[in-house]
């Protein structure tokens, strides 16, 4: 059967519209843009230095979210443009990994500050420090509680999985690491909380770097998992082992035709390409009839096969 032009063609915007994820960073940074200059101006009329502090720190919070907005923005609205070969996915991906490297700063500046607070130790404002570390509880776990919205709250880890397909990845890394921003700055507020409360009533000052350390540590482990994820996605690694014997298994069913190359790779979430190129003895096979075998295989949404026969 042949077929026209018109029909080989298809669409090659494979990523999808984020509007949902867009508008809840949205909220979030607004929220945060309130609460930071509230605790600015607070901060400065009652001269308390731990409120101008945590406001500026709400600053270095709301460009990392503004990271992710800006990514689901760029891919929006690029999404049709032809110049990118598999869709603008990868946007969302690379805003993602910046925030994770960002995120990677935040833990090592905390571990270093940390050790100098534990080897030359201060005097502690405690109650200042405690509305601080309240203030900024309360915030963050707004923040979290909207960007799970939709979401599952399934972001720290990846459990994110096609029901049919378990090897399908299609949890949003972009929104993942936005929460993880979220949650990090919360876990942080409940250590500083719990820290400052034993310091103050039990004299044990050292609580408070030790919390440091320990948020530290988390947040590096989850850095070191979202930076894993996000650049295996833009290196093109191979990680659906089991897709890839999925295809190699339809693409071969006939019994006489073999793979002798075969690449397959994310271009969306829960969406794959793939380059096949294969061998057969039957001169009465098409590449048409290979690439309906892979219908199946709804992941596969962009296949470019090479054909040779034999005899």
């Amino acid at each position: 059967m042949h077929r026209s032009h018109t029909e080989l063609q298809h669409d090659h915007a494979f990523g999808t519209d984020n509007r949902s994820a867009e508008r809840r960073i949205g909220i979030v940074v607004a929220i945060n843009a309130l609460t930071m200059a509230a605790e600015i101006i607070a901060g400065t009329v009652y001269g308390s230095m731990a409120l101008v502090a945590d406001g500026w720190h709400m600053g270095t919070h709301m460009f990392a979210l503004g990271i992710t907005l800006a990514a689901y923005a760029l891919a929006r609205r690029h999404m049709r443009d032809t110049r990118f070969a598999f869709g603008t996915w990868k946007i969302e991906i690379l805003g993602g990994y910046t925030s994770a490297v960002l995120l990677g700063v935040v833990g090592l500046s905390m571990c270093y500050a940390s050790v100098e607070r534990l080897i030359k130790p201060v005097a502690i404002q405690y109650d200042h420090a405690l509305l601080v570390a309240v203030i900024g509880l309360a915030v963050n776990i707004a923040g979290a509680l909207i960007l799970g919205i939709g979401n599952g709250g399934d972001h720290g880890h990846d459990h994110g999985h096609h029901h049919d397909h378990p090897h399908t990845h299609d949890h949003d890394l972009n929104m993942r690491a936005a929460y993880i921003h979220v949650v990090t700055d919360a876990l942080t507020s409940v250590l500083a909380i719990g820290a400052l409360i034993v310091a103050k009533y039990f004299s044990w000052n050292f609580f408070d770097p030790v919390a440091g350390m320990v948020g530290a540590v988390l947040i590096l482990r989850w850095t070191a998992g979202l930076l894993g994820a996000c650049g295996s996605i833009l290196l093109d690694r191979e990680d659906g082992a089991a897709l890839t014997a999925e295809v190699r298994s339809v693409i071969e069913s006939d019994g006489t035709s073999k793979v002798s190359d075969l690449h397959v790779w994310q271009i969306a979430r829960g969406k794959y390409a793939c380059i096949i190129t294969l061998v057969t003895n039957k001169d009465s096979f098409t590449i048409a009839d290979f690439k309906k075998r892979l219908e199946s295989r709804k992941e596969i949404v962009h296949a470019t096969i090479e054909l040779h026969y034999f005899s």
